[in-house]
């Protein structure tokens, strides 16, 4: 991550419910081991403010923006899947190789055998 990169994310919750919580709780995690400061979190909850997510068409919460920089992603969900949501904030980058893919590379089977 460039050091002078800054993040703005927005993360819309309904209320104190448990997924709110946990999204809450689990992305302050992730904000403080990988971003280091080079962040800023707005925290809207939608039964106080709805028009904000009529504006932002916001469908289901709890769901975190990435607002900056572009493109602007969303990841709906309890944001539990750390890995996930890395990917999502373009944090973690994962080479596709054949080994990724699944696909079989030459020590991984014989010639003339189907694949």
């Amino acid at each position: 991550m460039s050091p002078r990169k800054t993040y703005i994310l927005k993360l819309y919750v309904a209320g104190n419910t448990p997924n709110s919580m946990r999204a809450l709780k689990t992305l302050r995690n992730i904000l403080d081991t990988e971003f280091r400061g080079v962040y800023a979190l707005k925290v809207i909850d939608v039964l106080k403010n709805p028009q904000l997510a009529e504006e932002d068409k916001i469908l289901a919460t709890p769901t975190l923006a990435k607002i900056l920089p572009p493109p602007v992603r969303r990841i709906i969900g309890d944001l539990s899947d750390r890995e996930r949501v890395l990917i999502g904030l373009d944090l973690l980058y994962e080479e596709l190789t054949d080994e990724a893919l699944g696909e079989p590379t030459g020590a991984d089977y014989n010639e003339g055998e189907p694949l």
